[in-house]
């Protein structure tokens, strides 16, 4: 029975298949890792005993350890969507946003998605003062995050959306800071309640 030239192309493609789950499996593992060690601590050793994928299997698919520390900050903004903005888009825009956000974050961390709590925080000292592919990248996410908060205060009719998301934005860095050094989680209820307050002073509030 001569067999169908199509059937071949038309089966999964299993070297991609498993490419990509093990893309997926180490971005995670060093996003979670960076929250503890730093994105410079990752090594592609550290990522194979952790995952248990071979050293050469993980430099097949990445190629090189800076593009796995990029990848590390792309699934960190992943987790992100997942668990603190996309349930907040459910909400209206402006005020009913901004408070779905602000107790997304806090359950996020209460969750221990990140093992060493916020992941912009962390990577934001760490690499705030460099250049490259990696320290721009950690960049880009802060902003966006900002960005977003800047975006539904503006639309709760903040007077100065840009001081007034500094304003939360501090709030927050201070309450997950606390909360790593001291695992009290009365610290996240209090930057949450600051947050939330720069929030009620908006007149859409």
């Amino acid at each position: 029975m001569a067999s169908d030239p199509s059937a071949a192309s038309d089966r999964p493609d299993g070297r991609r298949a498993r490419g990509d789950r093990t893309r997926h499996e180490v971005a995670r593992h060093a996003a979670r890792s960076a929250t503890v060690h730093g994105l410079d601590a990752i090594t592609v050793g550290t990522l194979a005993a952790q995952t248990g994928h071979s050293k050469s299997g993980i430099l097949t698919v990445f190629g090189t350890r800076e593009a796995i520390q990029l990848a590390a900050v792309a699934e960190a903004r992943v987790l992100y969507v997942e668990h603190v903005i996309g349930p907040a888009r459910r909400a209206a825009p402006g005020t009913p946003r901004l408070r779905a956000l602000l107790g997304n974050w806090v359950a996020y961390l209460r969750a221990g998605v990140f093992p060493g709590g916020c992941f912009i925080t962390t990577t934001s000292v760490e690499y705030g003062h460099r250049d490259g592919p990696v320290a721009e990248a950690v960049r880009a996410l802060a902003r966006e995050w900002l960005g977003l908060l800047e975006a539904e205060l503006a639309a709760a009719g903040s007077a100065s959306p840009e001081d007034d998301a500094f304003r939360i934005d501090a709030y927050l860095r201070a309450g997950n800071t606390r909360f790593q050094l001291y695992g009290t989680a009365e610290d996240l209820d209090r930057a949450y309640r600051f947050a939330l307050a720069v929030v009620a002073e908006d007149p859409g509030a």
